[in-house]
């Protein structure tokens, strides 16, 4: 598996960005180090080509027809090697080139067939659908691995996604534009096909975890058998006394939540891969209660949390060392060769060459300012994993595991 063609643009005119994006995708499949014959193209667009969707697939299927499949979404910002294009005009494509017997792009029109045993699967989805967490976790359950990854459309008007199958829709269902809106789609992959994935977390505990001894839907009453405003406050030491302090350290405030199960938090102070983060939404005085933005149940445990730009850059460069670290591991047979230019830094020229391509979804909360400058983030994943190449969106919620998390990263990588 020859590394993976890739390229990124941005302009006013959506078609003078893809003849940019397809003249370097051909420059790099005339390379020896690229793949020549890829067929599956991921694309990733932010929101303002978002009315020319439909046009830019084409287009792209047109300039590139050996890709017979396209999966992707619409993000408020796309994520390329090194760089973000973040509310601003943008598109992010990588061709791969894997076995067309290894992987099955589905949809509402080309559902997964029982033909196809899928391994893994990434995934983009329309937050907006009803019981999006048990379409995720039902997905899940029909992989081999239990793993997928991805994450939720963020377009701040039309949520459009991506999805042209080379195998055919269902029969009566028409000509497919290959546009798709609500509901989920990606790309299923086989066992064949070696991915490495980790999750990384934004934000930072605040205080000690807690365990939901009482709780009403999504409201929490008691937490370590405590009235659970009371807790969030001492927690975040404000009072209702000086309502102004305590609503603007309210605002800034989220809540880290997991099952009974495992740690919540890890020796480092940092959560746990399994660990999703939601809002606070309001509280409840007469119950002193506190209502967050999902359902818990008694036993459960939950952490109050704030994001941290230091806990998510060191948590991003945790993920990419145990990437890296995995890699190594299993081709200690024989050294890496570099990847990376005579000038790169030390990181790079470490870079895994057994690395064909990357897949990097992030929270549309964590672009930019959140990491100290714009493409930031990128150039932290690109210091600590190499010069590989990479797409990706920033989400309005990322999938890891059988989970919809927010403020995470989630980034998994093709291996030779």
């Amino acid at each position: 598996m020859a590394r993976f063609p890739n390229a990124h643009a941005t302009h006013a005119q959506w078609q003078e960005a893809v003849a940019q994006v397809v003249g370097r995708l051909r420059v790099q499949m005339e390379d020896p180090g690229y793949a020549a014959n890829p067929t599956l193209g991921l694309l990733y667009i932010t929101d303002a080509y978002a009315s020319a969707a439909t046009d830019i697939l084409a287009t792209l299927s047109a300039a590139l027809p050996l890709v017979t499949d396209w999966s992707g979404t619409v993000g408020i910002g796309v994520c390329a090697t090194n760089t973000e294009y973040f509310d601003q005009p943008g598109l992010s494509v990588m061709l791969l080139d894997l076995s067309a017997d290894q992987y099955r792009v589905f949809s509402g029109v080309s559902p997964l067939g029982l033909a196809f045993e899928p391994h893994t699967a990434l995934v983009h989805a329309d937050g907006t659908t009803p019981d999006m967490e048990s379409l995720v976790l039902e997905l899940a359950q029909r992989t081999d691995s239990g793993f997928l990854f991805g994450g939720m459309s963020s377009g701040r008007s039309d949520q459009i996604q991506f999805a042209v199958a080379g195998d055919g829709t269902i029969r009566g269902q028409g000509a497919a534009s290959g546009v798709f809106r609500g509901g989920l789609s990606g790309v299923a992959f086989a066992r064949g096909v070696h991915v490495v994935s980790r999750v990384t977390q934004g934000c930072k505990p605040v205080a000690r975890e807690h365990v939901v001894t009482a709780v009403d839907g999504n409201v929490l009453l008691e937490l370590d058998h405590e009235p659970a405003l009371q807790v969030l406050l001492s927690d975040l030491g404000v009072s209702l006394d000086r309502p102004q302090q305590a609503l603007e350290v309210l605002h800034a405030t989220l809540v880290g939540i997991a099952d009974a199960s495992g740690a919540l938090v890890q020796q480092t102070g940092d959560f746990g891969n399994r660990v999703t983060v939601r809002h606070l939404i309001g509280l409840d005085p007469a119950r002193a209660g506190v209502a967050i933005a999902q359902v818990v149940k008694p036993g459960m445990r939950i952490a109050f949390c704030q994001r941290n730009l230091q806990a998510a850059r060191a948590d991003l460069v945790r993920i990419c060392a145990e990437i890296r670290d995995e890699l190594e591991t299993e081709a200690s047979v024989a050294p890496l060769a570099p990847l990376a230019p005579a000038h790169a830094s030390a990181a790079e020229e470490r870079g895994p060459h057994r690395i064909a391509g990357a897949v990097y979804v992030s929270c549309s909360g964590r672009g930019g300012p959140h990491f100290g400058a714009p493409h930031a983030e990128l150039q932290l994943v690109r210091r600590n994993l190499g010069d590989v190449p990479l797409v990706g969106f920033f989400a309005d919620g990322e999938i890891g595991n059988d989970c919809v998390y927010g403020y995470t990263g989630v980034l998994t990588v093709f291996v030779h």
